[in-house]
């Protein structure tokens, strides 16, 4: 049989699959969006319609994006929230995000997105927790977006429900009422979530973080969750700020208030996990939870650096976040994996992780967050055919031939030559293949700064 389209001549693919398979001189084929074999140099190559040649590339399954707030690329480095910690950070962002609309969300999550693709990422979710009022439908331009520019996209109905008056962080007017969140949370899922194999769009239930919503919400939003079945997100033991408020305010540590609330099950992932004790990491995995580890985001913000070493051990599901870029910054899913990488070996030791440990949790570490392993995430047939391929030539690499891998998270920093979603180019030669580059850059000029004229 023919394929749609021929990947082959990698100096490596390295496939993830269950065996860790490396495969010198590989090649993948897909077709109808599906890989449908995969070999090495000396294995028989089918004949195809289209072919990309990967000589002298590594060749890894698309990254996945597990944790980000896209709008948050409107307020990049914006000087008075650079030096302030999680709580002082959120409430310097707040008065300027309350000026985003549907325009606004549709622009920075193409934005945003594009910025992900340029990093290899072919599957991103999004936190979009913030609606302010007579904001629009802001999920639905969002998935506009992401539609355009051909990624898969995860997104989640987020919400915020404890605003200033009610001892929350938010300000009044970007809050909803519960009922209402639980409505209109049911009403995008209902419009938007593909539950087909290798759905492009699909969408979780995600309460912003146990300072923004009631206790009601995170328990009936579990109810809702189980009723649609669908995935539930939210943020987790983020740092020192978040531990001293479940207590002072539940009297628990933000563990014992999830496992209260419902939440400690293998529907979940959490954004950060940080803080977690050695006792919690254990019943985390017990409960199949997933954990987006955002790595620059956590540097930054200084909430310290999360156990993932023993969260993956105590079989945790860890994938990796860029978070929002008004924290890390850069939407670049590369530069996360070797901050991960270089973290875990900070924080356990010179010799627990490797450039491999770090492919594993921005590949099928983030399949597990989002509820897709078997389907995304490795190079395996039947898979989606999500590709990266990463050039390994060039000055920065010189000298590294022993282990392409290695290279490759070592060497750069890089930016993924070819990214392919469902068997489809979107970035060809470090080029976006879309051409709204320049309309869509003007656009969100525009709009980042009316954002900060509005909250000025």
């Amino acid at each position: 049989m023919m394929a749609d389209l021929l990947i082959h001549n990698a100096r490596l693919v390295a496939t993830v699959d269950a065996s860790r398979r490396e495969l010198p001189g590989g090649w993948v084929a897909i077709t109808d969006g599906l890989i449908t074999a995969v070999g090495t140099s000396t294995d028989p190559q089918p004949a195809a319609t289209r072919s990309i040649d990967a000589t002298g590339c590594l060749v890894t399954p698309g990254l996945i994006n597990t944790h980000h707030h896209l709008f948050q690329n409107l307020t990049r480095a914006y000087p008075p929230m650079t030096s302030s910690p999680l709580f002082g950070w959120l409430q310097t962002l707040y008065p300027l995000w309350r000026a985003l609309d549907e325009e606004g969300a549709h622009v920075s999550a193409w934005i945003g997105l594009a910025e992900l693709a340029l990093s290899g990422c072919t599957t991103s979710t999004d936190h979009l927790y913030l609606h302010p009022r007579n904001g629009g439908d802001l999920l639905s331009a969002e998935i506009a977006a992401a539609t355009d520019l051909g990624i898969r996209f995860h997104p989640t109905r987020g919400s915020m429900s404890l605003s200033q008056k009610d001892g929350g962080l938010p300000p009044d007017d970007v809050v909803q009422e519960d009922d209402d969140i639980l409505a209109l949370s049911q009403a995008a899922v209902e419009r938007h979530h593909d539950r087909s194999f290798g759905a492009m769009t699909r969408v979780a239930l995600a309460p912003c973080s146990p300072f923004s919503v009631t206790k009601e919400l995170m328990i009936r939003s579990v109810e809702l969750a189980e009723q649609l079945d669908v995935r539930l997100h939210t943020h987790f033991a983020e740092n020192a700020e978040d531990d001293d408020f479940s207590i002072a305010t539940f009297g628990c540590r933000p563990f014992e208030y999830l496992k209260e609330v419902g939440w400690l099950s293998n529907r979940t992932w959490v954004a950060h996990c940080v803080m977690p004790n050695d006792e919690e990491i254990k019943q985390l995995g017990a409960a199949g939870i997933g954990a987006a580890h955002c790595p620059s985001s956590n540097l930054i913000l200084s909430s310290g650096i999360s156990p993932i070493v023993d969260l993956r051990t105590a079989g945790v599901h860890v994938g990796l976040g860029v978070d929002g870029s008004s924290s890390a910054d850069s939407g670049s899913l590369w530069i996360e994996a070797r901050q991960a990488m270089l973290l875990a070996k900070l924080r356990n030791g010179a010799d627990a992780a490797d450039a491999r440990m770090a492919l594993e949790v921005a590949t099928i570490g983030g399949a597990g967050c989002l509820g897709r392993l078997g389907e995304i995430g490795q190079i395996v047939v039947g898979q989606v055919g999500d590709i990266a391929i990463w050039d390994l030539t060039g000055i920065q690499f010189a000298g590294a031939i022993a282990d392409p891998i290695e290279a490759w998270l070592r060497c750069g920093p890089t930016s993924v030559r070819d990214t392919i979603v469902h068997g489809n180019p979107i970035v060809r030669d470090h080029q976006l293949v879309s051409n709204k580059v320049d309309e869509m850059m003007t656009a969100h000029t525009r709009i980042a700064a009316h954002m900060q004229k509005f909250a000025g």
